[in-house]
């Protein structure tokens, strides 16, 4: 969920914070002010985040520290969010920005988990590296389990919990059978003329312990599988990190082809790892029967160390394939009540939204009798809002038919150039109230063969969606130009508020939408990219999300048939 920031203080101290929504809003505010430096990190800030602390989602707090990666923050809120849990903690440290003061104020009060996150990056400061060495061997050393235990304290069961990790470490089974031996043997002053502890005496009792332990019953395992996770791979492409268990079916495995004798990505990833360039969508097979076995799609960026260049690893995040990129999971589609329903409610609905609209402009225009001008500038800008409400209708309607598999889509030579000059022009005055552009070119003698309808709709939508987040100032560029085997690729870049964001990032986009904003689709932006990315299967091409554009591939001329994504009507 983004937030509406509010540069007062004083207003967001203010703030009604009794309930959760406000708490976790006024927390995202203080964090962002502070980070921002438009207030100062005094102690009264970080009491009123510590109290804040005990009413949001530990969710929430890690999503706010990973807002400030790569970004450079006082090092008192660092200090004060690598205070929190691990979660938090790692998030924050993972990619924050300090000078080497700043680390040298962070560091001491990191814990060892945090510590462990640092160690990891290869662009810390020299000064820094040396606090981290500082700690030395304590951040390794295992806890003493030989502390005398009160008289009256009850004996240490027998039992080792169950470790979420395939093994159990011998620190866990020292720790258990140690509080069993007689604390007296470990003394050469006690009953028996000070007989020395042996190590026999021990490995006995650990056999023993394995032998008559009581071993839980395994507790059933969820049939739900993860949906989505985040990783990190080294130098030599090996996964080292993901977010989500079991880690063990992950991590291990290689982008480089080269270096595994079953590969379990595409060429898609190994050719960007070889170049090390980013990548999207590429394909991963996970195997076994946890809960991340099966396909996945995985996207990446490159790392680079920011003192010496040197190539790192990569980050990135996984996701389940679609339907329509899953040919095991398509299945016919046929008409539901559901779909039936909706349809329904969209004729009802374009009826009196077709009156109103037809009517406020009626006044707008004058037409039926001279209007003072603050009633024409209402009836314009409800006339405006019902075009909005009128082709999200529209919308909804064709996201029905493309469930119901009801599409009618004929085949039709459709010039390039023209349409991207049609659709420009019917985007020109939500244009003049971003205060952005697009700046069209290529399409010259280039046809797309497909239905007119649905491909000015597919454009139309795309290039409203990327306009309706453009900053002011913002030129976009739209390029269309010959692809491989018959296609025709449409290049869209991405407004700075899309920019470098994941495909499943972008999916979901719908909580994120600001009400209010100029030109802002009415179901969301997320909503409008996916019924883009479904119409662009329908007509046998595909959407692609590259990391600084957006690429529509639609088959070109009239040498690719569309009878496998057509339908007719019922």
């Amino acid at each position: 969920m983004r937030v509406r920031f509010d540069d007062s203080l004083k207003t967001v101290l203010a703030a009604d914070t009794s309930t959760a929504f406000g708490a976790r809003a006024a927390y995202r505010q203080l964090v962002d002010l502070a980070a921002r430096h438009r207030i100062d990190p005094d102690a009264a800030l970080f009491d009123r985040l510590a109290t804040l602390r005990t009413s949001v989602p530990a969710e929430t707090r890690a999503a706010v520290a990973r807002g400030m990666a790569l970004a450079d923050p006082p090092a008192a809120l660092v200090a004060f969010l690598a205070d929190d849990g691990p979660d938090v903690a790692a998030a924050v440290l993972r990619a924050v920005r300090l000078d080497p003061e700043g680390w040298e104020q962070v560091i001491p009060r990191v814990g060892p988990h945090g510590r462990s996150v640092l160690r990891r990056r290869g662009d810390l400061p020299p000064t820094a590296l040396r606090a981290l060495d500082a700690f030395g061997s304590t951040d390794f050393a295992l806890p003493d389990a030989r502390v005398a235990a009160p008289a009256d304290a009850p004996a240490a069961p027998l039992y080792v919990p169950a470790s979420v990790d395939d093994f159990a470490a011998i620190g866990v089974l020292a720790a258990a059978v140690m509080p069993r031996i007689d604390a007296t043997r470990l003394t050469n002053d006690d009953d028996t003329g000070g007989a020395r502890f042996e190590i026999a005496e021990l490995v006995d009792r650990i056999a023993a312990f394995q032998r008559d332990r009581a071993v839980p019953a395994a507790a059933p395992v969820a049939d739900t599988r993860v949906a989505s996770f985040r990783f990190e791979t080294d130098a030599a492409g090996i996964i080292r990190w993901i977010d989500s268990a079991p880690r063990g079916a992950v991590v291990g495995l290689s982008l480089d082809h080269a270096a595994s004798v079953a590969p379990s990505v595409d060429g898609v990833a190994a050719g960007a790892f070889r170049k090390r360039a980013s990548f999207a969508d590429a394909r991963l097979v996970v195997a076994g029967e946890s809960p991340l076995s099966g396909d996945w799609r995985i996207s990446g960026v490159p790392l680079f160390d920011h003192a010496r260049g040197h190539f790192t690893g990569y980050r990135g995040s996984a996701r389940r394939p679609f339907v329509e990129e899953d040919a095991a999971r398509r299945r016919p589609r046929a008409p539901t009540r559901e779909i039936d329903g909706l349809r329904r409610l969209v004729h009802e609905l374009r009826t009196p939204a077709n009156a109103i609209s037809g009517f406020s402009e009626l006044i707008e225009q004058q037409l039926l009798g001279p209007v003072a001008s603050v009633y024409r500038e209402r009836a314009a800008d409800i006339h405006r809002r019902t075009d909005s409400l009128m082709d999200a209708i529209d919308d909804l309607e064709t996201a029905a038919r493309i469930e119901g598999g009801m599409l009618d889509l004929r085949q039709e030579r459709v010039a390039v150039a023209p349409l991207l000059d049609r659709v420009a022009a019917d985007l020109a005055p939500l244009s003049a109230r971003r205060g952005a552009s697009f700046d069209v070119g290529g399409g010259n003698d280039l046809s797309w063969a497909a239905d007119a309808p649905a491909v000015e709709r597919l454009v139309s939508r795309l290039l409203a969606s990327v306009l309706s987040t453009a900053a002011a100032g913002e030129a976009l560029a739209v390029r269309a130009a010959a692809g491989t085997g018959d296609t025709i690729h449409l290049s869209i870049s991405r407004p700075a508020a899309l920019r470098d964001r994941m495909s499943s990032e972008l999916m979901a986009m719908d909580d994120e939408r600001l009400d209010g904003d100029e030109g802002a689709p009415l179901l969301g932006v997320g909503f409008a990219l996916r019924l883009a990315r479904h119409l662009a299967t329908e007509l046998g091409g595909r959407l692609g999300f590259e990391r600084d554009r957006l690429t529509l591939t639609l088959p070109a001329g009239s040498t690719v048939a569309m009878g496998q994504a057509s339908t007719s009507k019922p």
